[in-house]
């Protein structure tokens, strides 16, 4: 877990987060449609756990999902996967990628290696 200060926009400590999944190739298309935009029950939710940034890449040899995520708390963040909006969202999105058991992404985190923060 690395936490750092966003100067530019006065937000206080944050922790960046990074994790990768993996989307069915067949389904690359409609995983970009789902996620412009993702339903704005979604969004709020998200900013109302203390979500600053979200994004996600895809890697178009291996298929991953590069996520990134800039949250205030890791127990917020966590609290999210509790909330009807989050499991409708994994049960709509299950299809699409690998899911676990209960239609979470399968998910893999990462271990952040280097970080050019802002000037102060």
């Amino acid at each position: 877990m690395q936490r750092t200060q966003d100067h530019e926009e006065g937000i206080g400590l944050m922790i960046r987060k990074a994790f990768v999944m993996k989307v069915h190739p067949e389904h690359l298309e409609e995983y970009r449609r789902r996620h412009q935009p993702i339903w704005p029950e979604l969004e709020a939710l998200l900013r109302a756990h203390g979500v600053h940034r979200y994004s996600i890449f895809h890697h178009p040899q291996t298929h991953q999902l590069f996520a990134y995520a800039e949250i205030e708390s890791e127990s917020r963040w966590q609290a999210i996967a509790d909330t009807a909006v989050c499991r409708r969202w994994w049960e709509s999105m299950q299809s699409l990628m690998e899911t676990e058991p209960d239609h979470r992404p399968a998910s893999v985190p990462l271990t952040e290696m280097f970080h050019l923060a802002p000037h102060p």
